[in-house]
């Protein structure tokens, strides 16, 4: 008697463990049940890959979707279409809403309203503040909890955490890996007469990488003294990753596709506050040194920092207007074309985008294309030529910086848990997405 699948993903090019390779994947109860040959076995559903390459489901796990409270931009719903429509299949979702998620109220909410109304599986980042280091060990043990995170610049009310007592108090309290925002607040307030009414050029020289680095360096001290895990988010400079390159013992590092891109010197140009980003795009010399980080394996994980604003909001005048842009759908394509342009391997960027992400936070039943693990697929085709346009964004905002920019490499198919969400730039299941686990985290029993 032949085995029996849910579905069966065939003929794709399977990239896990073993490599790369021509294979079957069965997926029974939402898990991956089986790898190989299943030329001979039933399944409900049998969806033809030939041609393509089926990836583990990629994670980004830095976004804003901005619910509660700040809906018009984006909310979980639009969010989680627009990441399942870019190949995204889980997310982390930033603290700084309104109310902010700082207690296990708001994040109990904030689950509550992605569950079965996102398309993607979740998670969410806690707030780290001076005034909930009591509750951290049991905030970030929450069901939903992707962890701490601290915002050591560029963030308003308790969620800024700028000092050294406070960042310790907060590492001194955490068990799980803490994510941070950093950028030198006394460096901002000191160098704000920097900006130049009416030009967004100026961005980066207000936020210059001395203010990331002087953050960075305190950062790390703070970690060495607590005996806490770290992970650096959006890292913008080669000083940083230089300098982040001797303390992997305690942080992990976390770096954008819009600062691995985008060309500042030219986009401020032509875009003006459409990249305006925190930490803010530079000139493509920084670039070689963030590509450093990536090819010598400094870098852990690729984030998009999808945090969304109007086109009205983004027309006000710099420095008026809110740094922030979408993300999480242009992640895929715009790394894919890395890879197609041979300056990134397919195998690196399975690693940033899956099992990274589970590698460093921890993640059950995910990251990898083996029996037992939740059958998350990011299926692609590594030679369709698309054009990136505003039309495509799913997201509330309906714009992106890529507009016009034609890339090498396209999702295809985003699964999760074994279901079809999004084919060929259709939506075609449900929404189902369920908080994602975690290993320091599971229930005891």
């Amino acid at each position: 008697m032949s085995e029996s699948f849910d579905v069966i993903y065939a003929g794709g090019i399977v990239v896990n463990q073993d490599g790369a390779g021509v294979r079957d994947v069965g997926v029974r109860g939402g898990r991956i049940a089986a790898l190989g040959d299943l030329s001979r076995a039933s399944a409900g559903e049998r969806v033809d890959c030939t041609g393509l390459h089926v990836l583990p489901g990629v994670i980004d796990t830095q976004v804003h979707f901005r619910e509660p409270g700040l809906d018009h931009k984006e909310d979980l719903e639009t969010g989680s279409r627009a990441a399942v429509m870019g190949g995204v299949t889980c997310v982390f979702e930033m603290p700084n809403t309104n109310p902010q998620t700082t207690t296990a109220e708001t994040l109990a909410d904030k689950v509550g309203r992605g569950t079965h109304r996102m398309h993607c599986d979740f998670a969410f980042w806690v707030g780290g503040t001076h005034e909930n280091v009591r509750d951290i060990p049991e905030l970030e043990r929450l069901p939903g909890a992707a962890g701490i995170k601290v915002f050591m610049g560029s963030s308003t009310g308790s969620l800024l955490v700028e000092d050294d007592a406070g960042v310790t108090a907060v590492l001194s309290a955490t068990r799980r890996r803490a994510a941070f925002h950093s950028e030198d607040e006394e460096m901002l307030r000191a160098r704000r007469d920097l900006r130049v009414e009416g030009d967004p050029r100026s961005h980066p020289v207000w936020r210059s990488p001395e203010v990331a680095m002087r953050c960075t360096e305190r950062l790390v001290r703070i970690a060495h003294a607590t005996g806490a895990r770290i992970h650096v988010l959006h890292i913008s400079t080669a000083e940083e990753m230089r300098f982040l390159a001797g303390h992997k013992d305690v942080a992990t590092v976390e770096v954008t596709p819009h600062h691995l891109t985008i060309d500042g010197d030219e986009a401020y140009a032509r875009l003006g506050t459409l990249v305006q980003m925190n930490p803010p795009v530079r000139g493509k010399d920084v670039h070689p040194g963030l590509w450093w980080g990536v090819e010598q394996g400094v870098v852990d994980v690729l984030g998009s920092d999808h945090a969304p604003h109007t086109l009205e909001e983004k027309a006000k005048p710099y420095p008026a207007s809110p740094s922030g842009m979408t993300g999480v759908q242009t992640l895929v394509p715009t790394m894919l074309d890395h890879v197609a342009k041979g300056r990134l391997s397919l195998q690196r960027f399975v690693d940033l985008t899956s099992e990274g992400p589970c590698r460093i936070f921890g993640l059950a039943n995910k990251g990898r294309i083996a029996a037992g693990y939740d059958a998350d697929l990011t299926i692609v085709d590594l030679k369709r030529r698309e054009t990136i346009t505003n039309a495509w964004i799913a997201s509330k905002c309906g714009w992106t910086p890529y507009d016009g920019v034609q890339v090498t490499g396209w999702p295809v198919g985003t699964v999760v848990r074994g279901r079809r969400v999004m084919w060929e730039g259709e939506l075609v299941g449900p929404s189902t997405g369920e908080a994602a686990r975690f290993l320091e985290a599971l229930p005891r029993g």
